[in-house]
């Protein structure tokens, strides 16, 4: 579901919402990225409450370091946009919140902030769970700012179904 529309994505979060009730699973997200938009589209949803437990929106290298504990050394050695990043992310907002489950991005979104090693639309993602090993994986998505936004949140989702 790479192309995915903001409406599509509704539908997804219902059903990702009825699967974790289903599962007795509750869930936090660490965004940088999207900016929220992950947490925005599950609460979107109303109910929503019984499974997201809260979000963590931290966009600034200083915000990971705050809220989630991501060590700033992490940081400046791999930067910010990276799977070990992403991993210490997911696993500080598990560690942050009451959540079993965490999901966690950081990428560029673009039009700007792209190098070669590190285009437009590469997005990392973590994915913790309570007393398990974390997981991450990174994609490269086309499009411009807000299809490369909308994939990520996408992604999340399959991520969060796939660990059920």
């Amino acid at each position: 579901m790479t192309n995915a529309e903001p409406t599509e994505l509704l539908g997804e979060a219902e059903a990702l919402l009825a699967a974790c009730r289903a599962a007795g699973v509750t869930l936090a997200t660490a965004e940088s990225c999207t900016g929220g938009l992950i947490a925005a589209t599950l609460t979107a949803i109303a109910g929503s409450s019984d499974v997201v437990d809260r979000g963590f929106v931290t966009y600034s290298n200083e915000a990971k370091t705050e809220m989630l504990g991501v060590p700033a050394d992490l940081i400046v050695s791999v930067g910010a946009v990276s799977e070990p990043v992403a991993s210490a992310m997911a696993a500080g907002a598990v560690g942050h919140s009451r959540a079993t489950i965490a999901v966690s991005v950081t990428g560029v979104a673009g039009p700007g902030g792209g190098s070669p090693q590190k285009p437009v639309g590469l997005v990392c993602f973590g994915l913790a769970r309570r007393g398990a090993a974390t997981r991450t994986e990174h994609q490269i998505f086309p499009g411009d700012r807000t299809a490369i936004r909308l994939a990520t949140v996408a992604r999340a989702f399959e991520l969060i179904r796939a660990s059920l």
